[in-house]
């Protein structure tokens, strides 16, 4: 799968722009802050319908303007076909082929895409909520109903938490709408773990052999997905059932004391094992980066396993925080296999045989430009 079209009007700071792209590796040089990482975002918006920047949609849209909108050609085994986003301050609009998707979880997973930036080098040390997004984010590239079912999950979650605050503040005091919200929200955590223990476990199949060549076989990976109640990945939806249920019912008491939902995989964590000790707490630096190398290489390779396709790779000025042998193996691996897009200032220094055969692209204040 490749991106081989990319219009934008009234994006962050482009007015206007198409370019089109070939399907090997794209460069794109610039100098801070004139709009190379917001092509990045745009590629990566028009795949997810939501940027990894920004939780608020408004930020996207160029200043005094009303609506922002992406639109892009992507070719796939089947064929070339259109996407267009358009993001206003109602909401967002998504066409595939034409067609108005009446939800963004049927539109999600049209394009898929893979982003490297600086901040998933902190994807291990960062917050359990990074590691949460980063499941979540991924596991609806490949299943849409996951996305719908998440999406569920925190409306529940919002609504059971209202009531919670309502029962502390005893401005409620049946608690028969509690135990309703209750049995909505245990059904869908269910699927929701379910989901996330079988994600885990194959990025840890293709995470660990790619983390064992990056270390030149010193280091052996596992990764544990710990949900927040004590369930295991054997137990089959109706055995998660009975003891969410169970684990409720011990917790009413204290959720109302403190007004807030306890348990539930919006509590959930990740954790990274190397050479079986945590490498979050433990880890070096750099076996914390080639954690983070091996999980986004690992995705690329499961996207391709479950759609057929590989996904395109954003590298937004990740290639300078990676050493020379850990640049290496990143560009080795993509080399002929994986449309990338690369923002850099500069790529002196980076000598690898990718880069040269590389299409390169120049940004200034929201002009991009091919360079020849």
């Amino acid at each position: 799968m490749y991106i081989e079209e990319l219009e934008l009007k009234n994006y962050r700071n482009y007015e206007s722009l198409s370019i089109s792209f070939e399907n090997n590796v794209n460069v794109i040089l610039g100098e801070n802050a004139q709009g190379k990482t917001n092509v990045m975002e745009s590629i990566y918006v028009l795949a997810m319908a939501k940027s990894h920047r920004t939780s608020n949609d408004k930020d996207l849209i160029r200043w005094d303007e009303e609506y922002a909108k992406i639109k892009g050609r992507i070719k796939k085994h089947s064929g070339s076909t259109p996407l267009e986003l358009v993001i206003s301050k109602k909401g967002k609009k998504a066409k595939y082929n034409h067609i108005e998707q009446s939800k963004l979880s049927q539109y999600v997973g049209n394009m898929n895409v893979v982003m490297f930036a600086p901040e998933d080098l902190h994807l291990v040390k960062g917050s359990p909520q990074v590691r949460r997004r980063f499941i979540d984010m991924e596991i609806g590239q490949v299943s849409p109903v996951y996305l719908h079912d998440i999406s569920q999950y925190q409306k529940i979650l919002q609504q059971r938490n209202h009531y919670l605050k309502l029962l502390q503040l005893q401005k409620q005091k049946d608690e028969t709408m509690l135990d309703v919200l209750t049995d909505q929200f245990i059904q869908m955590a269910v699927k929701i773990i379910k989901k996330r223990f079988e994600f885990i476990q194959l990025l840890e199949e293709w995470a660990r052999p790619i983390h064992t060549g990056i270390s030149r076989g010193l280091e052996s990976l596992k990764i544990q997905y710990k949900p927040s109640i004590d369930v295991s990945e054997d137990m089959d939806s109706s055995s998660l059932l009975t003891k969410m249920e169970e684990k409720f019912s011990i917790n009413k008491k204290r959720e109302i004391e403190r007004g807030v939902t306890l348990l539930g995989p919006h509590r959930d964590e990740l954790v990274f094992f190397v050479n079986n000790r945590d490498v979050q707490t433990f880890g070096s630096q750099g076996q914390q980066r080639t954690t983070a190398l091996s999980l986004k290489l690992a995705e690329i390779e499961l996207i391709h396993s479950e759609i057929g396709e590989y996904p395109i790779l954003l590298l937004d000025d990740v290639l300078s925080e990676l050493d020379d042998y850990r640049q290496s193996h990143l560009l080795n691996t993509i080399q002929g296999k994986v449309q990338t897009f690369v923002t850099t200032t500069s790529i002196d220094g980076i000598d690898h045989q990718t880069l040269k055969e590389a299409s390169t692209f120049s940004v200034e204040s929201g002009i991009m430009f091919p360079v020849k």
